[in-house]
């Protein structure tokens, strides 16, 4: 198949993967990615066995739904209770645990719990039913905020008064900065996440060597590419010169996407977020702005998330530390034992980019 094939070429692997070992320090480096697709790529493709054993590969917090605070789950649990309401949501945030319920859960008894495929879906549901009050549940990083924001101004430009979006968008950036901040995790560098780079561009990163001296390597998510993007990182911690590199250049450009960014500002403003594992940071979500406000769900339902009630059902679940990137997963108690794709306790167990999914699948 052209242009995956060639990302797959065994003798390129090795070949890349003997550079690697080669060139790799005596000391441990420890190499986080920030995206959910590294994690699933790495494990499936079996690329441990092409990295030097003193290489470590941490997952981070690069799985939207994983981040999702468990009160925006509960004040979607509550607004899917309303039989005025349609909830439509991503199919995995489905099965993500809330304090008492989850979205699969209140599907099954009421019904009124749609799955979406494209934010534009909201646009054909409101449409479709105009007495009822349709809330779509806009999560996801900088890659989903576009679509999100061109379905609101469609929604203005139609006059449409049933539709509201309660946003739980959220920056990377911030919540890298964020880790850095914990020395625990001795950082040396990132792989830092295609998609989203695919929107950002390159520049946004910058502050990462400048300010915390640890290296970016933009990567794609083919063998090739996360291999390529490791030997990157590693001569930049051999010769102590962090920097941004772009590995994944044939997609990502150093201004990102100019016009998914100006949909993003035209709708949005920058604010406080609540990240699950990683509590409140400063500057790392996205509201709907004013002029706008008429399709914001917060405000159209007064929305306040509240502190999340214990739940000791689950009071192991470490999917807090695993999105910190402080254990793996096999590390959680109920890991394999409570805790499968089939049932999930935690977050990280639910959507195809949690980590835990991943190694439960692959490793």
């Amino acid at each position: 198949m052209r242009y995956v094939d060639e990302f797959r070429d065994i003798k390129l692997i090795k070949r890349i993967s003997g550079e690697l070992k080669k060139s790799a320090p005596s000391y441990p480096v420890n190499i986080m990615e920030v995206c959910g697709t590294h994690t699933q790529s790495f494990l499936r493709f079996g690329l441990e066995e092409f990295i030097p054993s003193n290489l470590k590969l941490i997952s981070g917090p690069g799985c939207p739904v994983c981040v999702t605070s468990q009160g925006y789950i509960d004040n979607a649990v509550k607004l899917s209770r309303d039989k005025d309401n349609i909830i439509l949501t991503f199919g995995d945030m489905l099965r993500v645990p809330g304090t008492d319920s989850s979205l699969e859960k209140e599907r099954a008894g009421r019904g009124n719990v749609k799955v979406a495929y494209s934010p534009l879906d909201s646009l054909l549901y409101a449409r479709g039913n105009p007495k009822t009050k349709i809330i779509f549940l806009a999560a996801g990083f900088e890659t989903t905020a576009p679509t999100i924001a061109l379905s609101l101004i469609r929604a203005k430009e139609e006059k449409i008064n049933n539709l509201f979006f309660y946003s739980s968008l959220k920056l990377i950036t911030p919540a890298m900065k964020e880790l850095l901040k914990d020395k625990r995790l001795n950082l040396s560098g990132f792989l830092c996440p295609g998609h989203v780079s695919c929107v950002i561009g390159s520049s946004p990163y910058g502050f990462i060597p400048r300010e915390y001296g640890v290296g970016c390597c933009i990567a794609g998510f083919e063998p090739i590419d996360i291999l390529e993007g490791l030997y990157f990182l590693i001569l930049q911690a051999v010769k102590n010169k962090p920097r941004v590199q772009n590995q994944y250049a044939r997609v990502v450009a150093p201004r990102g996407n100019l016009k998914a960014k100006e949909a993003i500002s035209k709708v949005f403003e920058v604010s406080a977020a609540c990240w699950r594992g990683l509590g409140d940071i400063e500057k790392s979500g996205l509201n709907i702005k004013g002029r706008f406000s008429r399709f914001d769900a917060l405000k159209e339902f007064s929305i306040k998330e509240q502190a999340p009630a214990v739940n000791k059902r689950i009071p192991r679940c470490r999917c807090a530390d695993i999105l910190k990137g402080l254990i793996s997963p096999q590390e959680c108690p109920l890991f394999r034992k409570v805790c499968k794709p089939e049932h999930p306790v935690g977050p990280c167990m639910v959507s195809n980019e949690g980590a835990c999914n991943a190694y439960y699948k692959y490793k």
